[in-house]
């Protein structure tokens, strides 16, 4: 079997080349390469060495092959410190990505050039993990500490201008990127350039107290997780100690991480949502229909971000009001969040403005006769989005995909008034649509496979993390949402305080506590479902008795100012006697004795509930597989990534 490594000498150049597609990833076969590569360009007649990589990218990272397999030398760490002690300037060239450990690769050689589209990274701590291959030791000692911390700790690639801004990249290519190589590293030669070894370098200068800065920044901004704090520990001791012993720390450090309960969920996590984009049942070989315009029906909050998710991707989109002035009033929105995105340096003015000039409106449903796919976001009626789908069904071209982004509703009955119910399907994104990444893919009982193929593919053109679900009330999210829910209710009449389960919950990791959820969605939108439902189907009324005397009281949430909090004109909470008295007046009334309940009780009594519905929803089939859950709780309701998910979560107990 040939080495996905080749050599050659081109004039007094040696050229190491990576051709391990798709992305040329660090597998032991490559490491082994490179290694047998890099000695004997040692012992040749090359004044210098260019690495090079084949294909659409740079070494990007590390083999997932090979994760959680036993350990085959050589070890990255090994291998770098033999690139660095190479006696012949080593100059690595790069484009696409240079993620993780092909980044270190990089940063091992004497020499960095890319082309200008290149972007680097080391993403680490996405996985729970830190650079563990002399990143943390190497980077600042070329970019400095603060510029090195921001990038470990956000995990984000940046663009090869920026990174040479800040000394992690010496020369930008224009043109052809191996023959520009190939002339910088015989120019380095003839002008007897020294062999400039990052380990060698100094950390430039710093303020000591950085470190401390960015703990406690941390400790508000990562709550609980590991691998940023230690990332700002590894960074330290580059600054603070000879580099061998700095290498020392930061594997310690590494090991620490690798082996601990949080990047095992996050590890799990990364492989969960890859899983997730593959759907049972259905050959990789079904077509795909085109689509090449959408309609989206309705213009609000929802209705106005899953436009923006599919003019981001450059796609055409109609949006349909009933008015005039209610269009007017969503392509304002739309205009607004780009307004937003523009002023926070999210994109450039220009973008945007393209954007926006592919988002058009109307009135009338036959603008939509010639589009590839319609999603209807109109509000939670079953009988209005009926209706909106036998319009469709009259005005759209045969072969046009019908899609709801209902959060509960019956997706084969809104088919069933179509005459064609193997178009429908479910597209449930989150709001807001153009930020939030989860999309279920409700797949309803007649739906088409090449219609359930096409929205798959579709939902990686537009950035999103599909997730397939089959059909019952509240698909997968949502259904496990209601029992939380309502553990969260008799948790209060128990004798918790809103605060108390609020803050037990997200110093455990949740992004947001439940009841700081239901009042940024509003309280009426379950009290008005409640209405719909016979008692027997409510349930329990010790289940929602709060909540619905707060709706009656005029608390609907954050939008009328009060809910379980009171909110400012900057929406911050704070906790409101009044509450605590209705509470307890209506625990009074359904004859529960109040108690002391611990921290510990509320997150394990709450995830619990996730859990149980969990896995009935497995025993059902409505969700293809565990992990599928977890990547739904992950991306859609902020549960902790270093949980790995409800199901994983469950599982590691």
């Amino acid at each position: 079997m040939s080495s996905p490594v080749q050599y050659e000498l081109q004039d007094n150049i040696g050229v190491i080349t990576v051709d391990n597609p798709p992305v040329n990833a660090l597998s032991q076969a490559v490491r082994q390469g490179l290694l047998d590569a890099i000695t004997q360009a040692t012992r040749d007649e090359s004044d210098a060495v260019v690495i090079f990589c084949a294909g659409r990218t740079f070494i990007a990272g590390a083999d997932i092959k090979e994760f959680g397999k036993p350990f085959k030398a050589p070890g990255l760490p090994d291998l770098l410190n033999t690139i660095e002690a190479c006696p012949k300037p080593v100059i690595a060239a790069l484009h696409g990505t240079a993620l993780g450990g092909g980044f270190e690769t990089a940063l091992a050689a004497h020499y960095r050039c890319a082309l200008p589209s290149a972007k680097v990274g080391l993403p680490e701590v996405k996985l729970g993990l830190l650079p563990g291959a002399g990143g943390t030791q190497r980077t600042p000692r070329l970019a400095g500490v603060k510029a090195s911390l921001d990038l470990f700790v956000s995990g984000a690639p940046i663009p090869a201008g920026q990174a040479q801004g800040i000394g992690l990249i010496d020369k930008i290519i224009d043109g052809d990127l191996l023959d520009g190589a190939l002339a910088w590293a015989k120019a380095l030669v003839s002008e007897n350039a020294p062999i400039r070894r990052s380990s060698e370098q100094a950390v430039p200068d710093y303020d000591p107290s950085i470190f401390d800065e960015y703990r406690r920044t941390l400790a508000k901004r990562a709550r609980g997780q590991m691998a940023p704090g230690h990332i700002v520990s590894a960074v330290e001791a580059a600054a603070t100690l000879p580099f061998d012993e700095g290498l020392a720390v930061e594997r310690r450090l590494f090991m620490e991480c690798m082996q601990s309960p949080q990047s095992a969920g996050m590890r799990h996590i990364f492989f969960a949502e890859r899983q997730a984009s593959k759907v049972d049942g259905l050959s990789k070989a079904t077509p795909r229909r085109p689509v090449d315009s959408v309609g989206v029906i309705g213009g609000g909050t929802m209705g106005g971000g899953i436009a923006m998710s599919f003019a981001n991707a450059g796609i055409p989109v109609t949006m349909i009001e009933i008015s005039d002035e209610a269009l007017q009033r969503g392509l304002s929105i739309v205009e607004r969040n780009y307004a937003g995105s523009v002023k926070r340096g999210k994109i450039s003015e220009e973008k945007a403005a393209a954007c926006r000039g592919l988002i058009s409106g109307s009135t009338d449903y036959a603008a939509l006769a010639d589009v590839d796919l319609v999603i209807e976001a109109v509000f939670e009626d079953p009988d209005l989005k009926k209706k909106i789908f036998t319009q469709l069904d009259a005005v759209c071209k045969p072969g046009a995909i019908l899609a709801t982004n209902t959060s509960y509703q019956d997706v084969d009955a809104i088919a069933a008034v179509t005459a064609r119910p193997e178009d429908v399907i479910g597209m449930h994104f989150f709001s807001p649509a153009h930020i939030m990444k989860l999309l279920e893919v409700v797949r309803g009982e007649k739906t088409a496979d090449d219609v359930l193929a096409t929205v798959m593919a579709l939902a990686k053109k537009i950035r999103k993390v599909a997730v397939v679900s089959g059909v019952c009330y509240g698909f997968i999210g949502n259904r496990m949402l209601r029992p939380y829910g309502k553990t969260t209710q008799l948790l209060l009449l128990e004798g918790a305080s809103p605060q108390q389960v609020d803050s037990a919950m997200e110093n455990w990791g949740m992004a947001m506590g439940p009841l700081r959820v239901f009042d940024l969605a509003g309280l009426d939108i379950g009290y008005k479902a409640r209405e719909a439902l016979s008692n027997e189907q409510k349930g329990d009324p010790k289940t929602y008795r709060v909540p619905d005397l707060l709706v009656e009281a005029g608390r609907l949430g954050q939008k009328s100012g009060s809910g379980f909090y009171v909110y400012d004109e900057n929406r911050k909470p704070t906790p409101d006697p009044v509450v605590d008295e209705m509470i307890q007046k209506a625990a009074e009334e359904l004859g529960i004795e109040r108690r002391e309940i611990s921290d510990d009780e509320i997150v394990d009594r709450l995830v619990s509930a996730l859990v149980d519905e969990g896995r009935k929803i497995l025993e059902e089939g409505i969700a293809q597989r565990s992990s599928d859950i977890d990547v739904v709780y992950i991306y859609g309701y902020g549960f902790p990534a270093s949980r790995g998910g409800p199901m994983f979560y469950a599982d590691q107990q």
